[in-house]
């Protein structure tokens, strides 16, 4: 089943961490640097202000973000074993281009 964000929300699988080094050293867990990037894999439609108008949401599918340390709501999708979070837009720290 596919999960639909709603309203300003975005569905973002984060970078995963590095492990190893080139070298082939491995990494303890305490040493790896946190992961603050991502790749959107579904956006809700966008929002309204309080006057009615509709925003859009800026980011899409595909995008690669900068996500804060911290925050966003852990998901996990059936028949897939992988992790991903949900960010109100506004959370999502910028755009990597």
């Amino acid at each position: 089943k596919n999960l639909i964000p709603l309203l300003d929300r975005v569905l973002i699988k984060r970078a995963e961490a590095v492990t190893k080094t080139a070298g082939g050293i491995v990494i303890p867990e305490k040493a790896q640097s946190k992961v603050l990037r991502g790749e959107v894999i579904a956006v809700g439609t966008g929002t309204r202000k309080e006057n009615g108008d509709f925003i859009p949401v800026l980011v899409k599918v595909g995008d690669k973000v900068l996500l804060p340390e911290y925050g966003g709501t852990k998901v996990s999708l059936e028949n897939d074993d992988k992790e991903y979070h949900l960010f109100r837009e506004s959370d999502i720290l910028a755009k990597i281009e």
